[in-house]
């Protein structure tokens, strides 16, 4: 490395993670002769430079002269993940607001960029490709980059670097000022258009729409045969995708960003690569969760791939058709007959199986043929569902294929309460000997609480579990939405109260007047915690006792302005029912609301709406604005959940509009 990084004052500049004083040390070890130590350092210095992005720290420009040093000596072993950080850090300062780029990165990218275009000529291919991605990534205009891509192309000969080059063409055809070179590179890629090889015709499409978005359009059948085709392969070698099949699908699936099914039908024609085929269903659920119309046309294909001999494509086939659920019921005959199918996934930890995702998906067309297999998770005996929920970020045409938790299962099957109850009776009846014990004891009193007077019959198990220290939390809530039948638990749940301090002595007071009893120990417990910050649990708890919470109105008048919006919704609610005022309450749940016609979803805005509902005509207003929702799903979370928040959304605001 010379003696360049001693010349740097490390310890007065800062990466993700404090200082850079460790910056040159992890620059020497990059040059090193030992490949795994290279590969950790050059690992190592992504972390603290780039990390998961957002800025452009201060150690970078310092550090970006030394990281193409390493780049260009043929020694270094790690010369490749050096250029895919130096990519990262270009990409990011054109992304992120001026103000999180560090002074001094501009200065600092305008030096490095003559040796980034220099190393497009190394001799070592996968070299050239990320020095290709650079240039592709970084916001340099057209006029610098154009002129040394166009040279390159000329002279290079290997494919893949050829597919890298394209897509760095159009990029670059995208910055001003794009200079005198900008027709011949736009000459250049129509030229590739009616290229023999059908990855450079895909990477032209792809390159040409950078300037164009609408330039696929006409072209779907051009690219379902490239992306279809045994080379896709060659963009595992690429440095701008790095993936096979799965990955390019999905990548030219976004070149067709309406709810038109057209491309992904393609995409799911018959293939004898089981990856093209889990590809598909891959490219079907994200486009499924982000539109609601393709359903009907994607579904008798999601449904002969019931049949397939690959387990991860009948998983993911029968997965997409529980998230349709109540629209996939009439398929329920052709996805019971996965319920003795036992093949795991492949890769996935979980142990989730393909007759797993069959019950939920039964379960979710309310379908009585999941029962069994349910009565059977809950004993124990059988384990693919989760313990715990779990969310995933709603990312523009991404479906996560996994399975709820259990408990989030049974919680929507209040139709089939009393057949599921004895097996549920007999879990809560068994002492937990672990922790994962308790947790599964926890999450089933959350199925029960859901019930609600349904589940009257499991009051004596959940007296017992009001018992233990553990337990007696989740018992309470369950108990609680039992209600009055659940009576045997009120002297237990004062003791509890009495006995316990802070959230958990307001959760047994609530629960106590929950079950028919006096309302006064929980409004002196829970007026004082109003007040507290994000005060989501007690304000709904709060809302219950109704009236007898008139005396809280003065805590609960300044909540409905909070910034937080489930501390205003939920406020105004307990203030509604405590006092009838619509005045001040109506428009703080309109305005958790009101952009739900522009496709904003919150979670809180379900809450919400379902307050308005009950308020009545009072709240008549939102009907002006509710009665045009857009076409695409409303969710705030991915998986399954895109689903079921969507279709819970819209039946809150046709129950709003009906009332």
């Amino acid at each position: 490395m010379g003696e360049g990084p001693d010349e740097v004052d490390w310890a007065a500049l800062r990466h993700n993670y404090g200082t850079a004083e460790d910056v040159p040390g992890l620059l020497r070890r990059c040059a090193g002769p030992e490949r795994a130590d290279a590969d950790e350092a050059a690992y190592e210095l992504e972390n603290l430079l780039f990390h998961q992005g957002g800025w452009i720290c201060p150690a970078a420009p310092a550090a970006l002269p030394f990281l193409l040093r390493l780049a260009a000596s043929p020694h270094v072993r790690c010369r490749t993940a050096v250029l895919d950080l130096v990519a990262m850090l270009a990409g990011e300062a054109g992304r992120v607001e001026e103000r999180f780029v560090t002074p001094g990165w501009a200065g600092a990218w305008d030096g490095a960029l003559p040796g980034v275009l220099g190393l497009l000529a190394d001799p070592d291919p996968e070299v050239r490709r990320a020095a290709a991605d650079i240039a592709g990534a970084c916001t340099s205009p057209g006029a610098v980059l154009l002129p040394a891509l166009l040279d390159r192309w000329r002279a290079e000969t290997d494919l893949v670097s050829r597919l890298d080059l394209a897509l760095a063409l159009g990029r670059a055809r995208t910055r001003e000022p794009v200079g005198e070179r900008y027709e011949e590179a736009g000459a250049l890629l129509h030229a590739q258009l009616d290229s023999p090889e059908p990855q450079l015709r895909l990477a032209a499409v792809h390159a040409l729409a950078a300037g164009d978005p609408g330039f696929a359009t006409g072209r779907r059948e051009m690219l379902l045969a490239a992306v279809r085709d045994p080379s896709v392969e060659l963009w595992r070698q690429s440095s701008t995708r790095e993936s096979g099949a799965q990955g390019v699908q999905a990548w030219t699936a976004r070149l067709f960003p309406g709810p038109s099914p057209a491309f992904t039908l393609g995409l799911l024609a018959d293939h004898p690569d089981a990856e093209q085929r889990v590809g598909g269903l891959a490219v079907a659920g994200g486009l499924l969760a982000q539109w609601r119309s393709p359903g009907a046309s994607l579904m008798p294909v999601l449904v002969g791939r019931l049949g397939d001999p690959e387990a991860e494509v009948r998983y993911r086939a029968v997965e997409l058709l529980a998230c349709l659920g109540p629209q996939a019921a009439g398929h329920a005959d052709a996805v019971a007959g996965l319920l003795g199918d036992g093949a795991a996934r492949p890769d996935v930890r979980t142990g989730e199986t393909v007759a797993d995702a069959a019950l939920w998906a039964l379960a979710r067309m309310n379908d009585p043929r999941c029962l069994p297999g349910l009565a059977a998770h809950i004993a124990g005996t059988r384990s693919g569902f989760a313990a715990n929920s779990a969310y995933h970020g709603g990312i523009h045409g991404w479906h996560w294929p996994v399975l709820p938790a259990l408990h989030e299962v049974l919680t929507r099957l209040t139709d089939h309460v009393a057949p599921l109850l004895p097996a549920v009776c007999d879990r809560l009846a068994a002492a937990p000997r672990t922790a994962a014990d308790t947790g599964v004891l926890t999450r089933l009193c959350d199925a029960v609480a859901a019930w609600g007077p349904a589940a009257a019959p499991a009051v004596p198990q959940l007296l017992d579990l009001l018992r233990s220290d553990e337990t007696w939390p989740a018992a309470a809530r369950a108990l609680a939405g039992i209600g009055p039948a659940a009576h045997a638990a009120r002297g237990p749940l004062l003791v509890r109260a009495d006995a316990t301090t802070g959230h958990h002595a307001a959760l047994a007071a609530w629960a106590h007047w929950q079950t028919g009893g006096d309302p006064a120990p929980a409004l002196r417990l829970l007026a004082p915690a109003a007040g507290h910050r994000f005060p989501r649990h007690t304000l709904r708890m709060l809302a219950d006792l109704g009236p007898h919470a008139a005396p809280c109105a003065d805590v609960l008048r300044p909540l409905l302005t909070a910034a937080d919006p489930w501390t205003s919704v939920e406020a105004a609610h307990a203030l509604w029912s405590a006092t009838g005022d619509t005045q001040t309450t109506v428009p703080a749940l309109l305005n958790a609301v009101r952009h739900l016609p522009e496709g904003t979803y919150l979670p809180v805005t379900l809450p919400a709406l379902r307050h308005l509902t009950r308020i009545g005509p009072p709240a008549r207003e939102a009907a002006r604005f509710l009665h045009d929702l857009p076409g695409h799903r409303l969710h705030h979370n991915g998986g399954w959940r895109a689903f079921t928040e969507d279709e819970d959304v819209r039946l809150a605001v046709a129950d709003l509009l009906a009332g």
